[in-house]
């Protein structure tokens, strides 16, 4: 493992392409999105930063509070189940950076951005297709199963995570 230097700073309008070809590079475990959704994400979400060095950026994470107007079903679950929450949308680090603390750092930064705002943090996990990647870090981070759904008209299932703030 190389150690790899990074920032971490919100996302801007130019970095909106390489965010979606990072982004479709994470598919399946991800879904595929249009420039445009990216574009209203950066509208939208209560975080969106991207973790990148002097050349490329390395990873991002999306983030949205209660009270968004967004559509996944995985986000309205939280919503029917849960109040004062962070919703992690997505969280992508490119390949040649994985095991580099990425993924790690941008929960810390969004912790740290979440400060009276969420009590607790939000996300799924595939578990068909398996994305045991994704659940080992979030086990290790303090995630907790708090239910599972069926998403896609069944063609996946997720295990819905919680963890206190």
């Amino acid at each position: 493992m190389t150690d790899i230097n990074f920032f971490i700073r919100d996302v801007s309008c130019a970095d909106l392409e390489a965010v979606r070809l990072l982004n479709n590079v994470a598919v399946p475990h991800v879904n595929k999105l249009p420039h445009d959704e990216f574009d209203r994400f950066r509208q939208a979400a209560a975080y969106f930063r991207v973790a990148r060095n002097d050349k490329d950026i390395l990873g991002f994470l999306v983030g949205f509070l209660p009270d968004a107007d967004y559509a996944s079903e995985n986000y309205r679950w939280f919503q029917a189940h849960h109040d004062e929450f962070i919703y992690i949308d997505r969280i992508v680090v490119a390949p040649a950076a994985s095991g580099q603390g990425i993924a790690r750092a941008l929960y810390q930064d969004l912790q740290g951005n979440m400060d009276g705002r969420a009590r607790k943090m939000a996300c799924e996990v595939n578990i068909r297709p398996a994305n045991e990647r994704s659940a080992r870090l979030h086990h290790r981070l303090g995630f907790i199963e708090v239910g599972q759904q069926e998403t896609d008209g069944g063609g996946k299932l997720v295990s819905l995570l919680l963890k206190p703030l």
